[in-house]
């Protein structure tokens, strides 16, 4: 049985929800969840929110990356990431889970 390891979140990641609290009142956490839907089964949803008991939490410099217990198989040895495009600038999820997935970034199969 292979062991699975909780997902890793890049500097880059971590260093854009920096540039997003930054000046706020009230910081939010950067928010990965799995969700039934999308067009090849599964989707992302990627927000700010706030912890919750039962979260992981990924935390560096005190920005932290929240994935709730349910997502949390969907994402073992994934990567987060940010990344800056010519089409924008987004956060990104390289799963290694995932068996195929859709032009968009945000659906998956696994």
């Amino acid at each position: 049985m292979q062991l699975s390891l909780p997902p890793k979140v890049t500097n880059r990641a971590f260093e854009r929800l920096s540039e997003i609290n930054e000046g706020a009142d009230t910081p939010q956490c950067l928010r990965i969840a799995v969700e039934g839907g999308g067009c090849s089964g599964f989707q992302y949803e990627i927000k700010l929110d706030t912890a919750a008991d039962d979260d992981l939490i990924l935390e560096k410099d005190g920005e932290k990356v929240l994935i709730d217990p349910v997502s949390l198989p969907f994402l073992a040895d994934a990567t987060i990431d940010f990344t800056e495009e010519l089409i924008g600038a987004r956060f990104v999820i390289n799963n290694p889970n995932a068996t195929s997935s859709c032009g968009c970034g945000t659906s998956f199969s696994m």
